[in-house]
C-alpha cells in the first residue's frame, strides 16, 4: 500500500480502528489547519471558502475520531457529539453551556488520547498494533 493512500485512508474512511499515536498526529493535522485557516483567512476569503474548508475538516474529524472510537472499542457515533462539543467551544468557550461541553472534550480527550485501545481482535477489526510472539 502505498504512502499516499494510507493518508487518504486515514482522513477519508471511517473503517477499522487506529491506535493512539497516529490518531494525535491526525488530530494535531486537523486542529492545525483549522487554527492555520483561521489566522490566514480575513472575513470575506472566510465567508467564500469556509462553506468548503469546514466541512472537508469536519468530515475527515469524524472519520479520525470513529476509528480511534472503534480501537477503544466503542460506536463511531460517539464521534458526532465530541464534533457538536468542539463546534461549540471553538474558538474559545464563551456561554454557561459551552462548561458541558467542555466536560465532553475533556472525556474524549482521556478515552481517545491517554488510554490504549482494546487488546486484541474487537468487533471492528483486528487490533492496529501487532504483536510479535517470540
Amino acid at each position: 500500500m502505498s504512502e499516499r493512500s494510507e493518508w487518504a485512508e486515514l482522513f477519508l474512511s471511517s473503517n477499522g480502528r487506529l491506535s493512539r499515536t497516529p490518531f494525535l498526529v491526525a488530530a494535531g493535522i486537523l486542529i492545525g489547519v483549522a487554527v492555520l485557516y483561521e489566522a490566514i483567512a480575513g472575513y470575506t476569503l472566510h465567508w467564500l471558502t469556509g462553506w468548503v474548508v469546514y466541512p472537508a475538516l469536519l468530515f475527515s474529524g469524524a472519520c479520525v475520531l470513529s476509528k480511534r472510537l472503534h480501537d477503544r472499542g466503542r460506536s463511531g457515533w460517539w464521534a458526532l457529539l465530541i464534533l457538536v462539543a468542539f463546534i461549540a467551544v471553538w474558538p474559545q468557550p464563551e456561554h454557561f453551556l459551552d462548561f458541558m461541553f467542555c466536560l465532553v472534550i475533556a472525556w474524549a480527550v482521556v478515552e481517545l488520547g491517554v488510554m490504549g485501545g482494546e487488546q486484541g481482535a474487537n468487533r471492528y477489526g483486528p487490533n492496529p498494533l501487532k504483536t510479535i510472539s517470540i
